[in-house]
Order: structure tokens, then C-alpha cells, then sequence
């Protein structure tokens, strides 16, 4: 493996949390309940900071007897506090443990069976997904939008282009990052897929050729051909964070494409950044050749090195798209994504808009608007989750597969692993006997082949990325010793299965 990090995380026994860092974490929400018994309001200080990941599942709380003394608060009312917890589902008692963090059952599970047709049973570890459990402050930002959710409720509640509240604090972060812009060139949709669905369908004509880096994110390409474009395939240097512009522009030249689909910023699945320079040679190129970039920014607020992001894409192409979302940097299940549009093209885009629904539900604009503007400490949260994650599957790659080769990305949600030999598919195969649901690396070529490549997001919790690498271990000695069977009829299950 190159550029490894090392963790000393163990994924075996359940985190301890002090009794100072409980206190800590549960204060301020504590403090802003006011009045109230004061179990009760220790109860729901404490469900929230369970529910937003801020006190991990699988770890163990304070004694009761340890808890009093940092919260100020009596041994009867901790008690009382954790018996209700332990009602509602949120705590659990082991003997010789202690009282554990647990997340209560949800009916049906938390993930769709659309998006695992398969059915992944408990205990499952889910790599199928670059997307993490919400960060701390979404239950309080639902409830501060429910507040405000009333003085929309006179009105009929469409807003097909996104609420202005919502659309200008995206202007502003747009702006701020150097690409100047009002918010009536943003508009709003039902995430960033949909924002990429939205720009093909009013730019490309059927059987109009539209360039893809390869590898890519894969939904992007059935939503490009599912428009009717036909994909020209680019490969990207990952390993050196270059993006070929010569090649690519002969590549626009020879295919006579004139729209590009481009992940500059911690590229899904590989995490490369575009450098500042071949942004603005890039930019030089397209503007020559007439070409109009959807530009993907879904990951560009995780870099994970304290790097500076160099200024966005379309800043070199003022006709560029750019579309977002908060599914990745904060929670897919708001829901909540953007196109950023040159002003000459508002129209067309605002066509296209209408073709797709009649807008994002109002309460989850008003919580997006919210947690963005509290973006900066949010993020360093979610940054600090991923950085960890990070570092526990690479030192687990370092022990248990030491041959597979592996860049540490700076930034993003995954590693994008070379195997010693081709096997992807193989391996997704074999992976599932031991609990492991992965999506093989030709989901993401755009041109095909791949199969030497698999993906492993660094999003689950760390007790469960802790048994990532020894689990897919034995799946590749299954692979290597020829004790796989139908490897290649693993596609199908795959294509069927959504790959976010």
C-alpha cells in the first residue's frame, strides 16, 4: 500500500465515554431546554445527542454514580434519565458492560429496498453507499424549522425553484468561494442527481455524445444515457490528481461533444482534486470548443487534510452547470440539492425544472438553510468522522491486505483500491458470504473494464469499519483460490442495486 495513515482503533471492545466528555457533549442542549423535571430534560439532552451521532452507537455511558458530579445533577435524577432511555429504545443494559448506546429499531429498516433489493440482513456491512449518518445539530435544525414552517403554511407550499431563504444562502456560499452569484441562478432540487437529470435533459439531445471522466460516479452515468446521450469515456490520472487535458481535449475534438459530466472536486469514486491550474486550462479549452460542463460539486465541503479547495470549475466557464446537494456533506435524507446556472440559461434549466416536480418538500428547505449556515462547525465534525474512518480502514488494508494498493485521498468519502489482480467482481461476490455488500469497480467505467478495482467508503461507524478489512480478506482468499462461483453474474445484482 502507498501514503498509509495508521489508527489505533481496535473495532472490538465498546468505546468508554467519560463522564467530563458526556457532560460536555450534552450541555449546551441541556442548558436550552429551560424549565422542565429535570430527568426528563437530561432524557431528551441525551436521545439527541444518541440520535446525531454525537454519542456513539455501541458505546458505553458513565456510571450513574460517575455522571452526577460533572452535570451537577443528582445520582436519582441520571438514573431516572437512563430508565427512560432504556424504554425508549436508546440504551441497554449488558452485565459486566455497563449501560451501552443503541439506536432503537426502525420498522423496515433504515435503508429503502430500492436502494438494496437484496435485502441486507442485520449485521451487514454496507459499502455499497458513499453516504454518512446524520451530524450532530439536524434533530435541533428540524425543530428551529418547524417553527418557521408556519408562515409558510398560508401559502400552497410549491416552490419548483427552491424557497428564497434557501437560495440565497447558496448564492452567498457560491460566492464566497469566487464564483459571484445571485439567487436567482440558483435553483433548487431533489439532490444533485436530480440537478444532473435537470441540466442533461436541457442540454443534450438524444443521441448527442456527452464526455465522462472514467472511473465516475455510476448513477450519473445511467442518468446521462437515460436521457439519451451516448458517454465518451476519459480516464483520470488519479494517482497524480490529473486530469489529461490534452488527452480530454482531443477526446471533445474527435467525439464532437459539446457537454462534459466532471467530478473535479475529491472525484467520486477516486477522491482526486483537479489542481488550480488545470481548471483554468480546462476552462481555456471549453470555452474554445463551445463546450458546457455539468459540473459536480456534491463532495467538494470534505476535504480531509486542512487542504485549501482551489476555486471552482465553472469560475473558467461562465456557461457552466454546477450542481450540489447536502446528501453528502451533511444527511441524504433531506433530501436537498441545487443547480448553480449562467444567467442566459435560467430559462431552459427552469423548463427543464418543471418537467421533474413542482419542488423540494418546504420543511427540509428550511433545515438545509439552516445547517448550512452553521456549515463551517458542522462540517469539522463530519470531516473529524471521516478523517477517523479513514485512517481505521487503511490501517486494516495495512494488516490484512497489505498487497492491495491504495493513494490516500485527501478528501471525500472512499478509497478507490487496485487489486493485485483482476477480481472485482469476483470479490463482491464472495464478500457477501461474509456479510459484506460491495459494488464491483466496472459499475463505475464509463468505457468498461475496472474489474481490478473496488471502492470501500470510510462512512460506517468505527466498530463496524473495524471489521472491514479482516472480512474481505478471507473474500479474496475465496476469490484467489478459485472458490467462487457465478462471479460474473454479480453485475446484474449490482446493476439493479443503487450505487450512491
Amino acid at each position: 500500500m502507498d501514503e498509509r495513515a495508521t489508527c489505533g482503533h481496535s473495532g472490538g471492545m465498546p468505546r468508554v465515554l467519560t463522564a467530563p466528555v458526556v457532560a460536555d457533549l450534552i450541555r449546551p442542549t441541556l442548558s436550552a431546554q429551560g424549565v422542565g423535571p429535570a430527568y426528563l430534560r437530561l432524557t431528551e439532552a441525551l436521545r439527541h445527542a444518541i440520535a446525531d451521532g454525537r454519542l456513539p452507537e455501541g458505546s458505553r455511558l458513565p456510571s450513574e454514580r460517575d455522571l452526577p458530579g460533572p452535570l451537577g445533577l443528582s445520582r436519582t435524577t441520571i438514573t431516572r434519565a437512563y430508565a427512560e432511555l432504556r424504554s425508549q429504545g436508546y440504551l441497554r443494559t449488558r452485565r459486566g458492560s455497563g449501560s451501552l448506546v443503541q439506536v432503537p429499531h426502525v420498522p423496515g429498516g433504515r435503508i429503502d429496498h430500492l436502494l438494496t433489493p437484496s435485502a441486507l440482513g442485520e449485521g451487514v456491512l454496507d459499502l455499497t453507499c458513499t453516504a454518512a449518518a446524520a451530524p450532530p445539530g439536524t434533530s435541533e435544525a428540524y425543530q428551529d424549522a418547524v417553527e418557521d414552517l408556519g408562515a409558510y403554511l398560508p401559502g400552497t407550499g410549491y416552490y419548483p425553484g427552491g424557497l428564497p431563504v434557501l437560495r440565497e444562502v447558496l448564492a452567498d456560499r457560491f460566492t464566497a468561494r469566487g464564483l459571484a452569484t445571485s439567487p436567482e441562478q440558483v435553483i433548487v432540487a431533489p439532490g444533485a442527481l436530480a440537478g444532473v437529470a435537470i441540466a442533461a435533459r436541457a442540454l443534450l439531445s438524444r443521441r448527442e455524445r456527452v464526455l465522462v471522466e472514467t472511473p465516475t460516479y455510476p448513477n450519473a452515468i445511467a442518468t446521462l444515457e437515460g436521457a439519451g446521450a451516448r458517454t465518451v469515456a476519459h480516464p483520470v490520472d488519479h494517482v497524480h490528481d490529473d486530469w489529461q487535458v490534452t488527452e480530454l481535449t482531443r477526446a471533445l475534438r474527435s467525439s464532437g461533444a459539446r457537454t462534459a459530466y466532471l467530478i473535479p472536486d475529491f472525484h467520486n469514486p477516486t477522491g482526486a482534486l483537479m489542481p488550480a491550474e488545470q481548471r483554468r486550462e480546462l476552462g481555456r479549452v471549453m470555452r474554445a470548443l463551445g463546450v458546457v460542463p455539468i459540473v459536480d460539486e456534491s463532495i467538494v465541503d470534505l476535504p480531509l487534510d486542512g487542504q485549501p479547495v482551489p476555486e471552482p470549475l465553472g469560475r473558467h466557464v461562465p456557461d457552466s452547470v454546477t450542481v450540489g446537494s447536502v446528501s453528502k456533506s451533511l444527511w441524504g435524507g433531506l433530501r436537498v440539492g441545487w443547480l448553480r446556472v449562467p444567467r442566459a440559461r435560467a430559462e431552459e434549466m427552469a423548463a427543464s425544472r418543471l418537467k421533474l416536480d413542482l419542488g423540494v418538500p418546504v420543511l427540509e428547505q428550511l433545515v438545509a438553510a439552516r445547517l448550512l449556515q452553521d456549515a463551517p462547525q458542522i462540517l469539522a465534525r463530519q470531516q473529524a468522522r471521516l478523517r477517523e474512518g479513514r485512517e481505521i480502514v487503511l490501517a486494516g488494508l495495512r494488516e490484512h491486505l497489505p498487497d492491495w494498493r491504495v493513494r490516500v485521498p485527501r478528501g471525500g468519502m472512499a478509497l478507490w483500491c487496485a487489486l493485485p489482480a483482476s477480481g472485482s467482481t469476483a470479490l463482491a461476490t464472495a464478500a457477501r458470504r461474509y456479510d459484506v455488500a460491495l459494488a464491483a469497480g466496472p459499475n463505475f467505467a464509463a468505457g468498461g473494464g475496472l474489474d481490478g478495482w473496488i471502492r470501500l467508503p470510510y462512512v460506517l461507524s468505527p466498530e463496524q469499519l473495524g471489521q472491514v478489512a479482516p472480512r474481505l480478506a478471507l473474500a479474496w482468499a475465496d476469490v484467489l483460490a478459485g472458490r467462487v462461483e457465478g462471479g460474473r453474474d454479480a453485475r446484474g445484482e449490482e446493476a439493479r442495486r443503487i450505487i450512491a
